[in-house]
C-alpha cells in the first residue's frame, strides 16, 4: 500500500470571518493537491477561530451546515480529503468539533472533543461522549481526537486498540506549553504505535498565543515533518509499511497485561 501523502495546514485564518478561513483552505488544498498530498489537515476551529468570545453562538453551525457544504466543494474540487475543526451548534448546545470530508465531498467522520480545556472552553461547550471516532482513507485506517483530548494516554491507547494508524488532532496548543507539540505527541505516536498529525494555531488571539510547531509523528517517536512558528503548509508521509514494521519491532500493545490496570477506571 502506498503511503498516505498528507498536508499539516498551520495557521489561524482570520477569526470571526468564516468566508475568509474558507478561502484560506481553499487555496491551500490547491497547494496540497499539487504536492501530491490526499489529506490536509486543519487546526482547532479553524472554520471560525478560536477566541471569537461572545460571536461563538452565531458561528456556531450544525454538522450539516454551509460550511460543511463548502469544505465539501473544496474536496471535490481538489480531489483530496479535508479534516476541519468548527463550533458545531445541536439545540442549545455548543460542541467544539471537527469533521473529516473524502475527496468525493462525502462526511468521513465527525467528533466532538472530549476534554475541554480551560474556563473558555468550559464556558461555552458541552463535552462529546464518543471516545473512539474513526474512518477510513486510502486504506488507512483514520481516528480523530482535538487538542488537549491527546494529552490524555489513554485517549491514544484507546485508539491503538481500536486499530487506528493516523491519528488527526487540530489543536490550538497556547504558550507556555511547547513541550506538548515537541515532546508529549512523539511520545504518544510512540507509545501507542501510530501516526499522529498534530495540527495548530499560530499568532494571537485575544489573551492566547499560539505556539505552531504543528508536526507530523511516527511510530518510531521520529517526527517526519515539523512547522516552525508562523504560518506553514508542510507535508508528510503517513507509511503502512513502516508502521506495520514498527508495530512488529515494538511489543507495547502486545506485552500489555490489561488485568493490572482495573484501578485506571
Amino acid at each position: 500500500m502506498p503511503p498516505l501523502r498528507t498536508a499539516l495546514l498551520q495557521s489561524s485564518g482570520r477569526p470571526g470571518s468564516v468566508a475568509d478561513n474558507l478561502a484560506t483552505l481553499d487555496e491551500a488544498a490547491g497547494r496540497a493537491a499539487s504536492a501530491g498530498a490526499r489529506l490536509l489537515v486543519c487546526p482547532e476551529l479553524f472554520l471560525t477561530g478560536y477566541a471569537v468570545g461572545d460571536a461563538l453562538p452565531e458561528l456556531a453551525e450544525p454538522a450539516d451546515g454551509p460550511g460543511a457544504r463548502a469544505v465539501a466543494d473544496i474536496c471535490v474540487r481538489h480531489g483530496l480529503a479535508v479534516h476541519y475543526g468548527y463550533p458545531e451548534r445541536e439545540g442549545a448546545r455548543l460542541f467544539n468539533a471537527a469533521q473529516l470530508i473524502g475527496p468525493d465531498g462525502a462526511r468521513l467522520a465527525a467528533y466532538r472533543k472530549t476534554h475541554l480545556f480551560g474556563a473558555f472552553e468550559q464556558k461555552w461547550f458541552t463535552p462529546g461522549e464518543r471516545p473512539v471516532v474513526q474512518a477510513e482513507l486510502d486504506g488507512v485506517r483514520i481516528g480523530l481526537l482535538i487538542c488537549y483530548d491527546v494529552e490524555f494516554p489513554e485517549n491514544v491507547r484507546a485508539h491503538a486498540l481500536a486499530g487506528t494508524e493516523l491519528l488527526l488532532v487540530p489543536t490550538a496548543l497556547m504558550h507556555p506549553y511547547p513541550f506538548v507539540a515537541e515532546s508529549v505527541v512523539p511520545v504518544r505516536a510512540f507509545e501507542s504505535q501510530m501516526y499522529i498529525a498534530y495540527v495548530n494555531r499560530t499568532g494571537s488571539e485575544g489573551e492566547f498565543e499560539f505556539t505552531g510547531l504543528s508536526c507530523l509523528a511516527a511510530p518510531d517517536g521520529a517526527v517526519r515533518t515539523r512547522a516552525g512558528r508562523g504560518e506553514e503548509l508542510v507535508l508528510g508521509e503517513v507509511d503502512p509499511g513502516l508502521l506495520a514494521a514498527s508495530r512488529a519491532a515494538n511489543p507495547y500493545l502486545r506485552d500489555r497485561v490489561p488485568g493490572l490496570y482495573g484501578s485506571l477506571v
